[in-house]
């Protein structure tokens, strides 16, 4: 897909560009490393690494710490052409977990500044989810206890919102937002993104995935509304594309949009690929680049066929009827299957999630695995000496 349309309305086009580039090189051959421009932005090859909570602002002040400058940088320097911040926080009643990042006040945009600058430095591009948790917000983490349960009010937890007062399995139950709080979380996520272009990130993400906040709203077994943000997949979609709206407007035209999706729930009558589509429609008239496609996470307890290459029929489903660039996400831990999802034209650029945790330097390893030698991709110098042979 060499040209995924052009939207006047929007100040730039989705346009992805095939530059034929691998790392610094300028050479190819191998799909997983071919440069590509999202937008105005130039990133240098397609092996990402997806948003992922480290649930580690350990003064529970929405700041990253040195922690979060290691975790980024370190991928960065291990050849990942995008890297994408945590689920950050619009707003403090917005966190999953006491213990998550933010950019809901400027001391956080300088807490920021230095990891996005090195993140850049070492030759990725940097960009950030921006989140609200909802009614799967105020839960517990490895740091402070109550995983899978929500915080107590003592012991740090706040009352938490939803579309309708629907509780998240044994979550506690949330209590239903006014017309007025909605617009307000929609500023809240303005006002986020202007931090996050302050702060230097090249790419914005919004999180509709996963049953956070913007995904109850989509989910009708989450949102049980009988006003304008409730019923129909139109109403149900209105949260999300007034969110995406108010940060296009906002953000530099060069500056890519993206959302993440869970494109099923996986449940009977819950949410799926059909309403994943025509929201993905809308969302591209909107000025949104590119599709995130992920599943889940609405519904408790439910059974998820988990394997390799899972989800990659929804992202490929998406890029052909909608016409959009799409990420791949889920099982995918090898070069070869890596790149053969990119021949097959199923997705536009990889996302490498838990492998990446267990190795910084994936994308190093996947060039070397697929044949290409220090000078065809984006070897730090300093690491040449020590690079992936046989």
């Amino acid at each position: 897909m060499s040209n995924v349309g052009n939207n006047k309305d929007n100040g730039g086009d989705n346009t992805i560009e095939h530059d034929k580039k691998v790392g610094f090189s300028g050479r190819s051959g191998v799909r997983l490393f071919e440069a590509m421009t999202l937008r105005g932005l130039h990133v240098r090859n397609r092996v990402w690494m997806p948003p992922m909570c480290m649930y580690s602002a350990s003064a529970r002040d929405g700041k990253p710490t040195p922690f979060h400058y290691q975790h980024y940088v370190s991928r960065a320097m291990g050849g990942f052409g995008m890297v994408i911040a945590e689920a950050t926080a619009v707003s403090p009643t917005g966190r999953i977990s006491p213990c998550d990042v933010g950019l809901w006040n400027d001391d956080q945009v300088a807490a920021w500044r230095w990891i996005v600058d090195d993140v850049k430095a070492a030759g990725a591009a940097f960009g950030v989810q921006l989140s609200h948790a909802g009614r799967k917000a105020s839960t517990g983490c490895f740091a402070i206890g109550h995983e899978n349960a929500t915080v107590p009010r003592d012991q740090g937890g706040w009352p938490t919102v939803a579309p309708s007062a629907i509780p998240f399995g044994e979550y506690a139950e949330p209590r239903e937002l006014t017309i007025d709080e909605i617009h307000g979380i929609e500023d809240e996520f303005r006002h986020a993104a202007e931090r996050a272009v302050s702060a230097g990130f090249q790419m914005i993400q919004l999180h509709a995935a996963h049953g956070y906040l913007i995904s109850q709203f989509l989910d009708p077994l989450s949102n049980q509304r009988r006003d304008e943000y409730g019923g129909a997949l139109a109403n149900r979609m209105r949260f999300l594309v007034e969110i995406v709206d108010a940060v296009r407007a906002v953000i530099p035209d060069g500056m890519p949009l993206t959302v993440r999706v869970s494109a099923t729930d996986w449940a009977t009558n819950g949410w799926n690929l059909e309403e994943t589509i025509e929201t993905a429609r809308v969302l591209k008239d909107h000025g949104v680049d590119l599709i995130d496609v992920s599943t889940g996470g609405i519904v408790s307890g439910v059974s998820i066929p988990v394997r390799p290459n899972y989800q990659v029929p929804f992202a490929a489903a998406i890029r052909h009827d909608v016409d959009i660039p799409v990420t791949a996400v889920g099982l995918i831990t090898k070069p070869k299957q890596a790149e053969k999802i990119l021949r097959a034209g199923k997705a536009d650029a990889i996302e490498i999630g838990r492998a990446a945790l267990r190795d910084p330097y994936w994308p190093l390893r996947a060039a070397h695995r697929l044949g290409l030698g220090t000078d065809l991709i984006a070897y730090p110098q300093q690491y040449v000496r020590g690079a992936f042979r046989d």
